[in-house]
């Protein structure tokens, strides 16, 4: 096997969705500027998700994904009959 062929500096990183607040922590080595106390009361960095499992319309079932950047309205407008 070769060496320092993975990454090194693996860590606990808490992974948040923004659009229902679920959290989960797993080992990542993605590199974060804010952190967050977590239930054990330790600190840890924090990566903001837009969509998880949790809100995803294919795990859920429900067919309505929110947009937060306003894509789908600036697609409209463009597109839209005149």
């Amino acid at each position: 096997m070769k060496k320092d062929l993975h990454p090194s500096n693996y860590r606990l990183v808490v992974f948040k969705d923004l659009s229902n607040e679920y959290a989960f922590i797993t080992k990542s080595c993605i590199e974060t500027k804010e952190t967050i106390k977590w239930e054990d009361g330790n600190e840890y960095p924090l990566v903001k998700l837009e969509i998880s499992h949790t809100s995803h319309p294919f795990y859920t079932g429900k067919m309505k994904l929110v947009d937060t950047a306003g894509r789908i309205d600036k697609f409209r407008n463009r597109y839209a009959k005149k």
